[in-house]
């Protein structure tokens, strides 16, 4: 499970959920979009979850072991990953859950409502970049470290690029960058 905002999905995104894949061996990584997230309402405008969820899906369509989950979408309200963990063990029995973080959210562990059923339900996977310091998670975790390749893409500049008309190519996937359009999303600057 690597779960997030998504506003927009760009190669970073992409990169870390393909190279998480390939270092565990995983069958499946899902790309859950956050309904509402509670760390970053009232932060900044976010764009509708049906925006987002379809631009997680044109990211993902064709890439093997990619695919976007709806279910924090579905059950609405505000997205925990306590939940979203707790209805994935239920559809897949016996599977080994993991959960992806960066590196920074993985030291605002201790913040999280219910983290501990978190922690009793997932293995840990903290991903940074090459040259960066050991990644620092709280104790008592059980998690994996990966190194993705380092590529300064923010989803804060892509909305900006799109509200100014600067070019997208190569920081999201064509599939996205015509999905951004067509639903004419982050017309004004973040």
């Amino acid at each position: 499970m690597f779960g997030g905002t998504f506003d927009p999905p760009h190669v970073g995104h992409l990169v870390t959920a393909v190279n998480v894949r390939h270092a565990l061996v995983l069958d499946q990584v899902l790309l859950v979009v956050a309904n509402q997230p509670w760390q970053k309402l009232g932060s900044r405008p976010i764009s509708p979850a049906a925006d987002r969820l379809a631009m997680v899906e044109a990211a993902v369509r064709g890439m093997d072991g990619l695919a976007a989950c709806d279910l924090e979408i579905a059950r609405g309200g505000h997205s925990f990953t306590a939940d979203t963990l707790a209805e994935l063990a239920q559809r897949h029995p016996g599977a080994s859950l993991f959960l992806v973080l960066g590196a920074d959210a993985a030291t605002g562990l201790p913040t999280w409502e219910r983290v501990e059923e978190v922690r009793a339900r997932a293995s840990l996977v903290v991903v940074d970049r090459p040259g960066e310091p050991p990644p620092v998670v709280p104790d008592g975790w059980d998690w994996t470290h990966v190194e993705v390749p380092r590529l300064e893409v923010s989803s804060t500049d892509l909305r900006d690029r799109v509200a100014d008309g600067r070019p997208l190519d190569y920081l999201l996937p064509g599939a996205v960058i015509s999905c951004v359009r067509e639903r004419h999303l982050y017309r004004e600057p973040t």
